[in-house]
């Protein structure tokens, strides 16, 4: 049988209509639980208490803000948390993008067993790790420093798996082209590979921020001084020995997870493009 003129188009429609539907159904999922620590946030501690709030705010009020902010050095945490996201992205993208280069397209003996074991390391409990790195970053002295946070995690075994993935997606022609034009071969990765990895460092920075702001236990464990914690141990304050203010944690939380909203929003692009040529899904 033919399908009747224009049932294709309006079933075209229909199938577009009920896309975007899921698609605003599930940010609006994923937004609630901002919008609820937002409402939260801007409720009088007394409401919080009594238990009349609810989800539209009946007033406006910032002394949640303003108490949390008045009682804790929030800005040498934030800095702190800045120099640790940082220095740490720099330094793992710096790492990951040569050594997922070579994986991919370098021969050398024993490449595909050192990538197995890379690999053996995402399925490790962090708890089996936390132990001897702890005794490593007392033996160098950098306990209760930033530098014991940001050194364990620098050789990112994801971000070298993500960047082999990405790497295996160019073509070994554009290599050989540099090669025959007499470059070698830190000149071909640098002229002929990294103009191509704008998407994948995107990628590498937003996975790495995103971990790094929100790591709390390894700096829980290595940071003892108040003015070395970060924004995720500072939270720890805002918790009284008996009760919680949840309108003033709620508030700092919202404020710590702004950047990283603002940040996805300048990478999305490059983001989308670096997870598609990587070939996860």
């Amino acid at each position: 049988m033919t399908a009747l003129p224009g049932s294709n188009s309006v079933r075209g429609r229909r199938i577009a209509m009920a896309r975007h539907f899921a698609a605003i159904a599930i940010c609006l999922v994923m937004i609630f639980p901002v919008y609820w620590m937002l409402v939260t946030a801007l409720q009088p501690e007394s409401e919080l208490i009594n238990g009349v709030s609810g989800l539209l705010p009946t007033h406006f009020d910032f002394s949640n803000f303003t108490a949390a902010l008045g009682a804790q050095p929030w800005g040498q945490w934030f800095l702190n948390t800045v120099f640790v996201a940082a220095v740490s992205v720099v330094l793992t993208v710096a790492i990951s993008v040569p050594a997922g280069y070579a994986f991919a397209k370098l021969p050398f003996r024993g490449k595909g067993v050192f990538f197995v074991l890379i690999l053996c390391t995402l399925i490790m409990p962090v708890q089996v790790i936390i132990v001897p790195q702890f005794r490593v970053v007392v033996d160098l002295h950098m306990f209760d420093s930033l530098w014991g946070v940001i050194l364990p995690g620098l050789a990112y075994a994801f971000g070298i798996f993500l960047v082999r993935q990405y790497m295996m997606s160019i073509p070994n022609e554009l290599l050989e082209a540099a090669r025959v034009d007499g470059a070698g071969a830190i000149m071909t990765f640098v002229r002929a590979v990294l103009p191509l990895c704008k998407p994948l460092i995107a990628v590498l920075v937003l996975f790495n921020v995103i971990y790094r702001w929100t790591d709390f236990a390894w700096p829980l464990i290595v940071l003892k001084t108040p003015s070395n914690y970060t924004i995720t141990v500072g939270l720890l304050y805002l918790q009284g020995e008996y009760n919680v203010n949840y309108g003033q944690e709620l508030g700092m939380a919202l404020l710590t997870i702004l950047p990283m909203l603002v940040l996805f929003v300048f990478l999305q692009r490059y983001f989308v493009q670096g997870l598609l040529r990587s070939g996860i899904r």
